[in-house]
């Protein structure tokens, strides 16, 4: 590598990795968003849970913490996932790289991080759509609420 147009095409093939790890970190920051709201509500819950109006409250109150829990749960095993994807890319371009200035052959080690890379993207984004879904099934307006 002794020319300046090789490590213009080294750069090229590291743009597209980085710019998949600029959207790993936006959905990393959606889903901290998320687990951070979710975090907030527990604990409000659990402050109620201490000294509820009434028995119906209460019960209320832990059905909703069960949910929480479960949504806390995914969020974080999303984030793991994300993370890893993230480590996984960066490693990737450091392959392109290192392979590239101590002439290693790499394309096949490349591929398998960039697979492994989609397998956690996979992973994360069904553990993500998991809790979305449990938000919106637990969490809807009180049908009582609607006839006053």
């Amino acid at each position: 590598m002794n020319d300046i147009s090789d490590i213009a095409h080294l750069v090229e093939l590291a743009v597209a990795p980085v710019f998949l790890l600029a959207g790993i970190g936006a959905l990393l920051n959606v889903v901290t968003s998320r687990l951070g709201r979710v975090v907030d509500r527990a604990r409000h819950l659990e402050d109620r849970l201490y000294a509820p109006r009434n028995d119906e409250e209460a019960a209320r109150a832990r059905t909703e913490l069960i949910s929480l829990d479960r949504r806390m749960l995914l969020a974080q095993r999303a984030i793991f996932l994300f993370s890893t994807a993230a480590l996984l890319i960066c490693l990737v371009v450091a392959a392109i790289f290192i392979g590239e200035f101590i002439d290693l052959a790499v394309p096949a080690l490349v591929a398998m991080i960039f697979i492994a890379t989609m397998f956690a993207m996979i992973a994360g984004l069904a553990l993500f759509l998991m809790e979305i879904s449990i938000a919106t099934k637990v969490l809807r307006v009180r049908a009582d609420l609607f006839s006053k």
